[in-house]
């Protein structure tokens, strides 16, 4: 069970005034309804194809003096492509560093907002500390992919949406990474909803939020080996370890087949194109069956080939 609620430096009505500071930035994404009891919140149709812009924009538009020379993130593709949307709105040079492995998709969309790319590592902990250290030697500000209290707020603005769209919501189902999504929808509902059960959905292959919460503190993994590249973070961030343990029901893990075959339904049943980051809460979604069920869809920016791959399923 979650921790008894405890002072945090961000809260709810930290993400309402983020709200209204990124409004005029950022589309309100619709909810469809897939099956009787399951919809999903689609953020693959925000600004740059994924949530991150919430928190980006927000984290950028709070601390603006501090990002006049410019503005530097780690990521691997959708915050930094959020990243560099951001800046070429605000007029502001930018640098992302992503892996070595980045899906191409990702690696254009950065590129087409004007921002300098850097390719360091794979996993997020090696790039995040790269670019801290390229932060430092060219005086550019850091925006942090998920661990910021400014991020988690902005990401909490879609908790705000589904609240308003889904009265009725009795589960919230979000797929997990570095945490900051899960942190900021987890504090909105159960602010205004506490009887709605929200979970946090991790490949099985890289459940590092669910294996800390069971041991008591945050682990890190040796490796994540999964499909789902937006889901890679090897360990919990502080802040979003210390928020999902107070306002996050359970975590829940699907498999990289039950992430393709989500991809696959969403795409034929649905209409939607889903990244498998992005589809790993619908696999949940669609295999627990509950009422009242808001899965958040992500991210959209797949790779075609995992999306020719999904869509091949059962197809021989």
């Amino acid at each position: 069970m979650p921790a008894p609620r405890s002072p945090i430096p961000v809260s709810a009505a930290d993400i309402r005034a983020a709200r209204a500071r990124i409004a005029p930035y950022i589309r309100t994404t619709p909810v469809l309804s897939l099956t009787a009891d399951v919809a999903l919140k689609l953020e693959n149709l925000q600004i740059t194809g994924s949530f991150k812009v919430r928190g980006a924009f927000n984290h950028v538009l709070a601390l603006r003096a501090q990002c006049e020379a410019g503005i530097i993130t780690a990521s691997s593709g959708n915050h930094g492509q959020a990243v560099a949307f951001v800046a070429k709105v605000l007029g502001l040079k930018a640098v992302v560093v992503v892996p070595d492995d980045v899906a191409a998709s990702k690696a254009a969309g950065i590129s087409g907002y004007g921002a300098e790319l850097i390719r360091h590592g794979r996993y997020s902990e090696e790039r995040v500390t790269y670019a801290k250290e390229l932060a430092s030697r060219r005086g550019l500000h850091y925006v942090p992919p998920y661990d910021d209290a400014w991020v988690i707020a902005g990401q909490g603005t879609a908790g705000l949406e589904i609240l308003e769209q889904v009265p009725d919501v009795a589960v919230v189902a979000v797929p997990v990474s570095g945490g900051g999504l899960i942190s900021g929808i987890a504090m909105a509902v159960k602010d205004s909803r506490p009887q709605a059960k929200v979970v946090g959905v991790e490949p099985q292959e890289a459940r590092r939020f669910a294996l800390s919460r069971s041991s008591g503190t945050p682990i890190t993994l040796a490796h994540a080996q999964t499909i789902a590249d937006g889901l890679r973070v090897l360990t919990p961030g502080r802040l979003t370890w210390e928020i999902t343990n107070r306002d996050v029901d359970e975590f829940a893990a699907v498999d990289d087949d039950a992430i393709l075959a989500a991809m696959r339904r969403l795409a034929f049943d649905g209409h939607v194109v889903a990244e498998p980051s992005g589809a790993a809460s619908a696999a949940y979604a669609l295999a627990a069956g509950a009422a009242h069920t808001v899965a958040v869809v992500s991210g959209g920016n797949v790779d075609p080939a995992v999306l020719l791959r999904a869509l091949a399923i059962g197809s021989h």
